[in-house]
């Protein structure tokens, strides 16, 4: 018998949670070197840790804004949050204290994760409303996505200057391309096509 396409948008939903729980747990390897050193070193954490914070804050929002909220997008996210706050403790505790990375986390930390994201609750909370206010943070949500994406290229400067993937790890790069496979599908047959272009773009900076 032949699966509905909410169906189908389920099973790639179940399978995006699964490789975006890898994503989450990918960057593992770096952060238990970080501990084990007790330095951060060159390490920059925005790519990998405040952009995706912010994401899925982003996310739990558009989930409980619309009427159908998605318990998968939330559970994923709810996780993720923590992950990377754990993440961002790790880096914080033990980056030097005058390293221009650590500045540009707590910088991009405050105007993207407190004042970005009050922004954006303010905006769609009181100054839009119904459709209105999905279409706003439906392309909110697509630049976020897509940044996600493209961030961790911001790295490959400092691969090139040391000659080392020390501190971009491939695996991380391999799951972000499979979890946009992924989530394209589930937007796809879901018919959020906010979902399905971000992922497309996801895969191509993957790739």
């Amino acid at each position: 018998m032949a699966l509905h396409q909410h169906e189908l948008a389920f099973i790639f939903g179940i399978l995006g949670n699964i490789i975006s729980f890898m994503v989450f747990l990918a960057p593992v390897p770096t952060f238990y070197l970080i501990y084990k050193k007790k330095t951060a070193e060159r390490f920059q954490s925005y790519p990998y840790v405040v952009v995706a914070l912010f994401s899925c804050m982003l996310w739990i929002y558009d989930a409980l804004v619309k009427n159908n909220a998605t318990l998968l997008l939330i559970t994923i996210n709810s996780y993720g949050i923590i992950v990377e706050v754990t993440y961002l403790a790790i880096f914080l505790f033990y980056a030097p204290k005058k390293l221009r990375s650590q500045l540009a986390t707590i910088k991009l930390l405050l105007l993207l994760n407190l004042f970005g994201f009050e922004a954006i609750l303010l905006s769609t909370l009181y100054l839009s409303h119904g459709n209105t206010r999905f279409q706003i943070l439906q392309w909110i949500r697509l630049v976020v996505n897509i940044s996600v994406f493209g961030t961790p290229l911001l790295i490959i400067r400092e691969v090139i200057k040391t000659r080392s993937v020390e501190h971009m790890p491939l695996i991380h790069s391999m799951f972000l391309t499979v979890k946009a496979v992924m989530w394209f599908f589930y937007g796809l047959f879901l018919k959020d096509y906010f979902i399905a272009v971000a992922n497309t773009l996801g895969f191509l900076f993957g790739a």
